[in-house]
């Protein structure tokens, strides 16, 4: 599986959808990937990918194709991230995104 060369995700990938959401970027999908632990196949199943599922999952890493915000919202909650698609997100260093201190 792909290795990410910037670990970080940036925080707005991590906000409740709107029109201005970014699309998380091959990298930052590769990242949250191998925070739930999951392999490219696993991962496919855990979002009800079926036939190629493991294939669509390279293809959101490598950058050929976008990650759905409903399937990156939930590898977000199985990496431990939070429901992102309420505002409540927790950083990988174990912050609260939300809290100012």
């Amino acid at each position: 599986m792909h290795e990410p060369r910037n670990r970080s995700i940036r925080p707005e990938c991590l906000m409740p959808y709107s029109d201005t959401w970014p699309t998380p970027t091959g990298d930052e999908v590769a990242e949250v990937v191998r925070l739930t632990g999951f392999s490219g196949s696993q991962t496919a199943k855990a979002v009800g990918l079926q036939k190629n599922g493991s294939r669509t999952v390279r293809k959101w890493i490598g950058e050929e194709a976008e990650i759905p915000y409903a399937v990156w919202a939930l590898l977000c909650h199985f990496a431990g991230l939070g429901e992102i698609w309420t505002g409540n997100v927790k950083l990988p260093n174990g912050d609260d995104l939300n809290d100012p201190h």
